[in-house]
């Protein structure tokens, strides 16, 4: 048996599969029933696809503490206010952040207490 071979039996015997294929159809039925549709689920996928930059979290949680313009949020990130405008601009079309002006200044703050769950709860699971 090769290496490549006693590998997968490994990963086999670590109960990753079953050892015959044999749906459970009652399962199989019931759980489809509730999963949500296609468009809905890739939404999802794209929300939280949001989430995996480090910038994103970064200008999210500088958001938790306070309403900011572009400026004061890419001096507090040593970042560009263009970088940091592209940033807000991928937020903001994902309804994680709004915005208002001051004249002619824009502040941004957190759309809503869900997005504070979120990073809350995933600050929560990393931390377990």
């Amino acid at each position: 048996m090769t290496e490549l071979e006693k590998r997968q039996q490994t990963e086999m015997d670590d109960g990753d599969q079953c050892e015959f294929f044999h749906a459970h159809e009652e399962i199989v039925n019931r759980v489809n029933q509730k999963m949500p549709d296609e468009e809905e689920l890739y939404d999802l996928a794209e929300l939280f696809r949001l989430f995996g930059d480090s910038t994103r979290i970064r200008i999210l949680y500088v958001l938790f503490e306070s309403e900011m313009c572009v400026c004061d949020i890419a001096q507090l990130l040593n970042m560009t206010p263009s970088a940091i405008s592209h940033q807000l601009r991928a937020l903001r079309q994902s309804r994680l952040i709004k915005y208002r002006r001051e004249g002619k200044t824009v502040f941004y703050s957190l759309a809503d207490g869900h997005v504070r769950d979120i990073i809350n709860q995933g600050m929560e699971h990393i931390r377990e």
